[in-house]
C-alpha cells in the first residue's frame, strides 16, 4: 500500500479528470492471495459487457472477508496499465480510503440504489 499525503493536490483541468476512467463493478469472487507480501485478496470483478471481467489485488483483509466481498459493488480505475503483483497481473485499481489505522475501506455506491456494472464516475 502506498502512503499518500493528506495535503491537497495541485489543481487539474476537467479534461485531466476525464482521463481517469473510474467504473463500478460487482465482485464475483474473492480468493486469498497467498503469494502477496502483505495480506490481500484477488478480486474478480464484473464491469459489464463493454469492459468485462477484470482481476485486482486488494489489501483489504482488515475489514472484509471473502464471503462479505462477493456480490459487493466497488469502484475501480479501469484504464491504468496492468500491473504485475507477484504472480498476478492486476488489471484494475480497486479504490478505497484509509481508516484511522490506515486500513483500506472500499469506495462504493450508496447501498440504497443499484448502479449498473460498467457505469462511469462523473
Amino acid at each position: 500500500m502506498h502512503i499518500i499525503s493528506n495535503a491537497p493536490c495541485p489543481p487539474i483541468s476537467f479534461d485531466d479528470f476525464m482521463k481517469v476512467d473510474i467504473r463500478i463493478g460487482t465482485i464475483i469472487s474473492a480468493e486469498i492471495f497467498e503469494q502477496a507480501r502483505k495480506p490481500a485478496f484477488i478480486l474478480h470483478i464484473d464491469f459489464g459487457a463493454d469492459i468485462g471481467m477484470k482481476k485486482s489485488s486488494a489489501q483489504i483483509t482488515a475489514h472484509y472477508t471473502q464471503q462479505s466481498l462477493v456480490g459487493r459493488q466497488v469502484a475501480a480505475v479501469v484504464n491504468f496499465p496492468p500491473r504485475q503483483i507477484g504472480p498476478l497481473m492486476s488489471e484494475v485499481l480497486t479504490l478505497g480510503f484509509p481508516d484511522a489505522q490506515g486500513e483500506v475501506v472500499l469506495f462504493a455506491p450508496d447501498s440504497h440504489a443499484a448502479v449498473a456494472n460498467g457505469a462511469r464516475l462523473f
